[in-house]
């Protein structure tokens, strides 16, 4: 059975919606998504208010009640009957984050094994077949094929396939989906 590795962040997890409320309100901003098209989050907000909003992603509660981003749970559901399915997050980042992230995971996911939950720091010690990220930077040691999840920040990115929802997800990897 193949592998499917899918990233947190950007892919199961709103967490922009939550960096945006939380710029919004800490700095009197209304930025939006379609601000940051083909842009990182840190490059639309003043450098110099970057270490108070970053800090807020060390709370440990700033995950716990993230939007689940439309159609992943339906998605990977059909896909955990076709595929071994892990999720992937680059935790050890912000180690803070486990907690929350974890049961975030088994409240929204709970389909998905313990087992199948890998908190990592470089994605290329994950041995699966593709792996199904906003981030194009876990694709370079990854052995197997990354997906990019689009995102605001990766429009400019070429050089993958891509999936924009969870829709085309299902598509590309269970055919009878179309």
């Amino acid at each position: 059975m193949k592998r499917i590795a899918i990233d947190m962040d950007e892919v199961i997890a709103d967490t922009l919606r939550k960096f945006l409320a939380v710029c919004n309100t800490e700095l009197g901003t209304s930025l939006t998504k379609s601000d940051l098209a083909g842009k990182n989050f840190w490059e639309v907000i003043d450098k110099k208010h970057f270490p108070k909003i970053r800090a807020h992603v060390y709370e440990n509660d700033f995950f716990a009640d993230l939007e689940v981003m439309p159609g992943s749970q339906e998605a990977i559901k059909k896909l955990n009957e076709s595929y071994e399915v892990f999720i992937s997050s680059s935790a050890m980042e912000v180690p803070p984050s486990f907690t929350a992230k974890f049961e975030w995971l088994k409240a929204h996911f709970p389909f998905i094994p313990p087992s199948h939950i890998v908190f990592c720091g470089d994605k290329s010690v994950i041995n699966a077949d593709y792996l199904i990220d906003d981030n194009m930077r876990h694709f370079e040691r990854f052995r197997g094929e990354g997906i990019l999840f689009t995102a605001p920040h990766n429009l400019g990115v070429r050089g993958y396939r891509r999936v924009a929802n969870w829709k085309e997800a299902e598509k590309l990897f269970l055919p009878a989906a179309k």
